[in-house]
């Protein structure tokens, strides 16, 4: 009996190229509304960048997305999404994109987060001659040290400008904690409330001061399942979460997650192309379809896990393995990246799977930097 990723129709499918499970999507976004309901989830689109997942999204419950770009925004809103926060602070020409963006889609809200109050009085002065109002987050360094301020008085006097400013609207808190990661929870679990509990300290004085902080959003994939199961950590302090990963999953967040029960829902079809020499392997495989900012292995291969690569370039993966010989050229392979996110940005479009079949040629559409606006 074939495995649930095989394809019976693998010989009409060029390679490399990603396959996406429908089915499995669904499981694992039920399996995500379970940790604590989908009011509590902003899930990030950065990992899929396709319209199809957000309608799933959606209809699983979920009504709320974090985005790194326009592009993400635009085809977020596009697809239906009525609320979505743009999780990468504006700068340049990107201030004017979001306006646009905000008059082109009425029915949506769009948010977004600052860290550097410059940043925050263009965004003002720029939304108030577009006749608009934006939601702000104040983006607080937790400990990845990547971007944000560090949670004290500047944030709470950059929350005061947001409060106080025409064309803007404090909307809150937002902290990534990309930083934690480990398989033991309870490490994860104390690391979690070190890293957050100067942000529930932050909105506990800026409420003492009378102003609304209506959320907070953070957490990647690592502690998503932690933080929405217990508010927070600390009793009653509700959070969105922002797990994008467990939406397709990969070979790779198992290597620093707690254990979580969500299944592969995104797979490579790669082809061996070359036996070069003895207990070699050459797969059409290369930086340009598998994301390759990590060591290897950037790809698990399922039945080759042994195999170790020895080569990578823009179009080949060289593996070696002793059984070599039982993979003639022309084998169709498949694998779970390492890194799914930014696989999916490598593939111009993706082939959705149903019952074994691969039936439909998804393109990735935010895959781009523009979209229309």
């Amino acid at each position: 009996m074939p495995s649930w990723y095989e394809l019976t129709n693998a010989d009409e499918i060029p390679s490399p190229t990603l396959l996406i499970y429908p089915d499995r999507v669904r499981a694992n976004l039920e399996r995500m509304v379970a940790w604590g309901g989908a009011d509590r989830l902003r899930p990030h689109v950065k990992t899929h960048k396709l319209p199809q997942i957000i309608e799933m999204k959606l209809q699983a419950g979920i009504d709320k997305f974090k985005t790194s770009t326009i592009a993400e925004s635009e085809m977020t809103a596009a697809a239906g999404g009525r609320d979505v926060l743009l999780a990468y602070q504006p700068v340049g020409p990107n201030i004017r994109r979001l306006m646009e963006l905000i008059r082109a889609f009425p029915e949506t809200t769009f948010s977004t987060i600052v860290d550097d109050i410059e940043v925050a009085r263009m965004l003002a002065a720029e939304a108030e001659a577009c006749g608009v109002t934006v939601d702000v987050l104040v983006d607080l360094n937790v400990g990845m040290n990547r971007t944000g301020i560090l949670p004290g008085e500047g944030a709470a006097e950059l929350y005061r400008f947001i409060a106080a400013a025409q064309g803007l609207r404090a909307a809150g808190l937002h902290a990534y904690d990309g930083h934690i990661h480990d398989t033991d929870e309870t490490l994860v679990r104390r690391q979690i409330a070190e890293a957050f509990q100067p942000v529930w300290d932050l909105r506990r004085s800026l409420r003492a001061e009378g102003l609304t902080v209506p959320k907070v959003v953070g957490c990647g994939t690592v502690s998503s399942r932690i933080l929405v199961a217990e508010q927070g950590l600390e009793g009653g302090e509700a959070i969105e979460v922002s797990a994008g990963t467990s939406v397709l999953w990969d070979a790779g967040q198992p290597t620093f997650t707690p254990p979580m029960q969500i299944d592969h829902a995104a797979v490579l079809l790669a082809r061996v192309i070359s036996r070069p020499a003895p207990g070699r392997l050459c797969i059409d495989l290369g930086h340009k379809a598998v994301a390759s900012e990590m060591q290897p292995p950037r790809v698990t291969f399922f039945g080759l896990e042994d195999a170790t690569a020895v080569g990578h370039s823009e179009e080949h993966l060289v593996l070696q393995t002793d059984r070599a010989e039982a993979f003639p050229v022309g084998t169709v392979l498949y694998g779970a990246p390492t890194h799914i996110c930014p696989t999916v940005a490598l593939h111009s479009e993706v082939w959705c799977v149903r019952q074994g079949r691969a039936v439909q040629r998804w393109p990735v559409v935010a895959r781009t930097r523009r979209i229309t606006i």
